[in-house]
């Protein structure tokens, strides 16, 4: 049997664990038509979810085509074009169907060429002006909207708009061309939830209240561990409840660190698995991490990598200018704690966690975390 813990965003519905009621709801609301706006930290489960939600369509035989579009990587509206009209031509696949959306898209000129290395067809575009970028984006929602089945795209980094140089107008533009859409539903699909709830909760903002919001948290400690538990089975292999709850709590429940751990202890271990196998994998994992931890240090200042060390070994923090963690870890001053606490939150090396009473904070990569804690 093949490994059954992948850190691949979605295999098969088999490999796939629990996010049943998350699944349910998503189904809820695009039954009702509704654009989605679905945020969790990054690596929970989110890009799974979505392929998760596309086959559970499939199975119910809804007829809604599907596309996926991660524009993480996009600087500029030419690479949002770019995005979208790939995910396009994959999911379409029939020659006459391509046709029939470049010529829809009259504005755009597309060229085709052929990368040698990963035997990947990559299509890239030119434009005459900005106002034939516009009207492009307006042509291919037009085309999907003129599609006999519904069309469901979920946009995944969603918040990276933010950052184009044509930032002063992107929302406004993308908004004014989604809101008179029938057969076109959009999940809107992001790791910045502050971002995300400005885009969609703040009055002042072109997409306010324009979709449902959906928020993955982790997966439920029983349910993740039937889950472990059943997966070994399956293989021919038992483990004990002490390992599976030492993984547990040692990945913190973050789906990827979860997945990734369990992969390599399936991976080494034999008929039986016991703590004793959970701390080889760990100690395996960690050092074989250590050399890109090291790495990530020399692009910090002293004062970013000292708090950080200090967060991992807190675990959980609360108060991050309170005098005593100041003072217990050499941090300085409440302002500078503030300086530096915001700017490893904005390289997405400390994860912010809100709550109804308070706002805490963990380190991002719970591997990191987990190695500062030894050094």
């Amino acid at each position: 049997m093949e490994n059954p813990f992948t850190t691949s965003p979605y295999v098969s519905k088999s490999l796939f664990c629990d996010r049943e009621e998350e699944l349910n709801t998503l189904c809820q609301y695009i039954e009702a038509g509704s654009n989605i706006t679905l945020i969790s930290p990054r690596r929970y489960g989110k890009t799974g979810l979505i392929y998760r939600t596309f086959d559970a369509l499939r199975e119910q035989k809804k007829p809604i085509r599907t596309f996926y579009v991660d524009i993480y990587a996009t600087q500029s509206i030419d690479d949002f074009i770019e995005k979208l009209t790939e995910s396009l031509v994959d999911v379409l696949g029939k020659t006459s169907a391509i046709k029939k959306l470049f010529k829809a898209i009259a504005g755009i000129r597309p060229v085709l060429s052929y990368d040698p290395i990963n035997h990947n067809a990559k299509l890239s575009f030119t434009f005459a002006n900005e106002q034939e970028k516009k009207l492009s984006i307006k042509a291919i929602f037009d085309f999907l909207e003129a599609e006999d089945q519904k069309v469901l795209i979920a946009i995944d980094e969603f918040q990276q708009i933010r950052e184009y140089d044509e930032a002063g107008y992107m929302e406004a533009l993308l908004r004014s061309y989604i809101q008179p859409l029938k057969n076109v539903q959009f999940i809107f699909c992001s790791s910045k939830r502050h971002i995300m709830t400005n885009m969609f909760a703040d009055a002042r903002s072109p997409f306010y209240e324009s979709t449902r919001f959906l928020y993955l948290d982790k997966i439920n400690a029983d349910t993740y561990s039937a889950f472990i538990e059943q997966k070994f089975a399956e293989g021919g292999k038992t483990i004990t409840q002490e390992a599976i709850d030492y993984i547990l709590e040692w990945t913190r429940r973050h789906t990827f660190y979860t997945q990734s751990l369990c992969n390599l202890i399936y991976q080494q271990a034999n008929k039986k698995v016991t703590l004793l196998n959970v701390y080889q994998a760990i100690d395996m994992t960690l050092k074989s991490n250590a050399e890109t931890f090291i790495q990530w240090r020399e692009l910090l200042t002293k004062q970013q990598w000292n708090f950080l060390k200090a967060v991992a070994k807190e675990g959980t923090l609360t108060q991050p200018t309170a005098s005593k963690f100041l003072q217990k870890y050499n941090i300085g001053t409440p302002s500078n704690a503030k300086r530096i606490l915001n700017a490893l939150v904005e390289k997405e090396l400390l994860l912010s966690l809100a709550s109804l009473d308070s706002t805490s904070y963990v380190v991002y990569n719970v591997f990191l975390s987990r190695w500062l804690e030894t050094i």
